[in-house]
């Protein structure tokens, strides 16, 4: 049988091994020394959650799934019922067609042609290099339409430690968040300093829950933003 993702593209580097889906160019899994970095899912099953997904070319959530651009309308399917909202995009559950693998590197690409929901081409690339010190993902997005389109991407995956993080350090380098009303849907920003929020020096998780979106990210000299789980 084939599995519910499609083909699967192993690579490895020393010690680290990843797989990458083909259904939503899906992050599926991710080892190191043998042990999980991802709580990822098995061969066998689709993702749940949006485990290890793309989320293009909008992540989070349309309102009603309706948006409008430059006076053009977009309709997209509501795939989150319970809010009402169309969630995460549209390429997560599409085939990526291998571009290049080696062993240590796969890349996949998907074009997105114009539709009610995305009315504009997209043609989307997507790849996945182990180096020395991680995984690297590097993503490219090319508006193969006349006129001007909206675009924005994120990533999925569920990072895992191997135990619960309610007792282990978190710093974020950020100073503000996106505030969010009853369907998760942005309505503004708000700083975190002195908040439940406020993991600019890192602190225990304990009993807070994050589904947030954080902004106002301090950077390093590379101009990378780093965030810790220790």
């Amino acid at each position: 049988p084939h599995p519910p993702t499609g083909e699967q593209h192993e690579i490895r580097h020393g010690d680290q091994v990843v797989v990458v889906a083909e259904v939503g160019a899906t992050l599926r899994t991710y080892s190191v020394g043998g042990l999980d970095v991802l709580d990822g899912f098995s061969v066998d099953e689709p993702s749940s959650a949006g485990r290890g997904q793309v989320l293009a070319p909008w992540p989070n959530r349309l309102d009603g799934g309706r948006y409008e651009f430059d006076d053009r309308p977009g309709a997209a399917a509501i795939d989150e019922p319970e809010l009402g909202n169309a969630i995460h995009g549209l390429v997560r559950w599409f085939p990526w067609l291998l571009a290049s693998k080696t062993d240590e590197a796969v890349a996949l690409a998907c074009v997105l042609h114009p539709q009610p929901a995305y009315p504009w081409r997209l043609e989307l690339g997507l790849e996945y290099r182990l180096v020395e010190d991680g995984l690297e993902v590097v993503a490219r997005a090319t508006n193969a339409s006349p006129e001007s389109a909206p675009f924005g991407i994120g990533f999925h995956p569920y990072l895992t430690v191997g135990i619960p993080v309610d007792d282990l350090r978190l710093t974020i380098p950020a100073s503000r968040r996106l505030t969010t009303d009853d369907q998760a849907i942005p309505v503004g920003e708000a700083d975190v300093a002195g908040t439940e929020f406020d993991f600019a020096v890192g602190r225990p998780v304990g009993a807070t829950r994050l589904d947030t979106c954080f902004t106002g990210l301090a950077r390093g000299s590379d101009g990378r933003s780093r965030a810790r789980l220790e």
